[in-house]
């Protein structure tokens, strides 16, 4: 699982059609065969038996299985001691709660963590931060890296349109994000990693320049989750975020303090780095088609999200970090931000 410098990335990586029922083959080439999974709500009863069958097929332990619904921090301390001592790997199968709750579990108890996304809502499932809820507050906690990433294309395909909505709109935001990164450098604030700048670009070029019918076409959702697991390995190379989260991110967490119910991450990402590209004049008309010819934002037009709302969090974004050099960190850019959000002709049909 290492390379290089001590560089994680994950032993076991299939992303295809029909991976989920042969998770028990991937677990036994690596010898993991004493198991504790973790299932989002509901979907002991959509993916349960699949699960079990596969893991039993191959004399895999299965010593405990439940449905998880908390990323309270205190909650999964009590879970990852409460663990058998036996216990060799977590697999969470779910959404970015079961998968954060199940990676900071396997984290604090020092096992491997499988990290089994069932949308592709955001690169949450590749990356080695975990969002939990400390003291009432979301906060990003340090986890590790998955030892297996398995998608099943088939499973992303069925999951509501919203979280491939969410998804495209994480993953463009690697096009503002680097470019933040960069001029954060040339400010004097940072110092760039080559290595992970061209795999985040890679990831993020690769992604936009697949052809497709439709954002449900197997090509796509494979390049999607595939670029979104490159993703995190770029965070890992960089020691840090900066590669895949800028200026386009901060709108998007302070969006979340400001909001009693926020977007999903992604649609809200996806917005902000529409608003940022055009800020940094940089590849707009690229991210513009994206979001408009997979549909994205005609989608987030249904959302009556507002325009106020995002002039406050473009106000409120440097202090999310104030560590960082973002082009947020600068009065002028917040103030072109702002204006691009109440003139833009695209964002005129898309918030209120």
């Amino acid at each position: 699982m290492q390379t290089g410098k001590g560089i994680l990335i994950p032993s076991i990586l299939k992303v295809g059609n029909g991976t989920l029922k042969k998770i028990g083959q991937y677990l036994k080439a690596e010898n993991l065969e004493q198991v504790v999974i973790f299932f989002g709500n509901g979907l002991i009863d959509l993916f349960g038996m699949d699960v079990m069958d596969s893991l039993k097929q191959e004399g895999i332990t299965v010593l405990e299985y439940s449905e998880l619904d908390t990323v309270d921090i205190d909650d999964i301390i009590t879970l990852a001691f409460a663990m058998p001592n036996k216990t060799q790997t977590v697999i969470s199968i779910g959404g970015g709660k079961v998968i954060d709750a199940g990676k900071y579990a396997a984290f604090l108890r020092n096992i491997p963590f499988i990290s089994v996304p069932t949308s592709s809502s955001s690169d949450g499932f590749s990356s080695a931060s975990a969002s939990l809820l400390v003291h009432g507050k979301r906060t990003s906690v340090p986890a590790k890296l998955a030892y297996g990433i398995i998608v099943d294309t088939q499973v992303i395909r069925t999951a509501p349109d919203k979280f491939i909505y969410s998804g495209i709109g994480d993953m463009i935001s690697k096009i503002t994000a680097l470019y933040d990164w960069i001029f954060e450098e040339k400010s004097g604030y940072s110092e760039v990693n080559d290595f992970a700048v061209m795999i985040a670009k890679k990831a993020v070029n690769s992604f936009v320049r697949t052809p497709y019918e439709t954002i449900k076409d197997e090509l796509f959702l494979k390049e999607l989750v595939d670029s979104l697991a490159m993703s995190g390995i770029a965070n890992e190379i960089a020691g840090s975020s900066a590669p895949t989260s800028g200026s386009e991110h901060l709108i998007s967490h302070a969006l979340d303090k400001i909001l009693e119910v926020p977007q999903l991450h992604g649609i809200q990402v996806g917005i902000a780095t529409y608003i940022m590209s055009k800020v940094q004049d940089h590849r707009y008309v690229r991210v513009e088609t994206v979001l408009r010819e997979t549909g994205f934002f005609d989608y987030a037009a249904t959302l009556g999200m507002k325009r106020e709302d995002f002039i406050k969090a473009i106000e409120m974004a440097p202090s999310i970090k104030p560590f960082r050099h973002t082009y947020l960190h600068e009065e002028t850019y917040r103030e072109l931000a702002k204006k691009i959000v109440l003139e833009d002709e695209v964002l005129q049909k898309v918030l209120v």
